[in-house]
């Protein structure tokens, strides 16, 4: 049966949406994936109903194309995710180290530099920390500062775990830029 309208849309979706979901459930570990998933599926055939030329023949067939499509890219994007890249191109790791060594060094004596230095980065962490938006804010203070899993986070919040990886990444980006612009300034300074 090709599908050529909206309404023809919905049909379709309360007639697949149980087998697809079992579908993907079963080759997706996470509940919030496999909807997120299912989601993308039919948005997939909601846009291609309303942009296409040609109407879809086999309708079953191709909501699975797209099912195991989007699974495939969903690992592919979850690796990625998982498997931080961190480039020494512009110094950041240098910078991260440096910064590292200073802040969590266990002198059991530091010099008055060290100290101020210690003091002087903490600052601006925390003032850096002020500038995020709320949301990017709480999820890297629960997350760097008192250790609570993502995965966790998100089940008490009921944020779903991509959302709050985007909110740490940018909040990671920001205090980075700040932390390098500090790090300029003692160096060249």
């Amino acid at each position: 049966m090709p599908v050529k309208n909206q309404h023809d849309t919905e049909k379709l979706i309360a007639k697949y949406q149980p087998q697809l979901k079992f579908f993907i459930r079963n080759k997706v570990a996470n509940r919030e994936d496999a909807e997120d998933i299912l989601q993308d599926v039919f948005y997939q055939l909601v846009k291609t109903v309303n942009t296409a030329m040609n109407p879809i023949e086999e309708v079953s067939a191709w909501l699975y194309r797209v099912a195991r499509n989007t699974i495939i890219n969903h690992a592919t994007k979850k690796r990625e995710e998982e498997m931080p890249v961190y480039r020494n191109d512009d110094g950041d790791t240098e910078m991260l180290e440096d910064f590292s060594e200073v802040l969590f060094n266990d002198d059991t004596s530091p010099s008055p530099e060290t100290e101020y230095m210690r003091s002087l980065v903490w600052t601006e962490l925390e003032h850096a920390l002020a500038e995020l938006p709320p949301e990017q804010r709480e999820i890297y203070e629960l997350t760097e500062m008192d250790g609570i899993p993502v995965k966790e986070i998100a089940q008490t919040t009921g944020v779903p775990v991509n959302t709050l990886l985007s909110r740490k990444h940018y909040a990671m980006l920001h205090l980075r830029k700040r932390i390098k612009e500090l790090y300029y300034e003692i160096i060249y300074a």
